[in-house]
């Protein structure tokens, strides 16, 4: 699968508090969000579910990368979304999983790279949920 959610019975606004706490733990930090339904208002064009988009950065994993191949730098920041589903009326988080886009680099160690990202990452939205 090149994605992982898990279900909450939080709001979104709570989701996101307690997401930033846990990535805080492991030395990530959300560096920008991008609320959906507000951008498309923007527009003229109304979306009535919430749904955020989160990008998360580890600067320390971020020069990893970097300094072993610069086009890692295309797969940076990280994205999370947060978001109320219609079906299930549940809040959900997940993310794209940093090992299926980093396998199409064909570079072994930004895969062990991603490989550990996406652990902590796990571990953060299963402790965030």
């Amino acid at each position: 699968m090149f994605e992982y959610t898990v279900e909450t019975n939080k709001s979104v606004d709570e989701a996101i508090k307690s997401l930033d706490r846990t990535l805080a733990d492991y030395k990530f930090s959300i560096l920008w969000k991008l609320d959906i339904p507000t951008k498309l208002m923007e527009a003229g064009i109304a979306l009535e579910q919430d749904f955020r988009v989160l990008e998360v950065d580890n600067p320390d994993v971020a020069k990893k990368m970097l300094i072993h191949n610069q086009k890692g730098g295309y797969f940076l920041p990280c994205k999370i979304v947060v978001y109320r589903s219609e079906e299930t009326l549940r809040t959900h988080i997940g993310l794209i999983r940093p090992t299926a886009l980093l396998a199409m680099t064909e570079d072994d160690r930004l895969q062990g790279i991603a490989k550990d990202v996406e652990a902590t990452l796990i571990q953060a939205i299963d402790e965030a949920k």
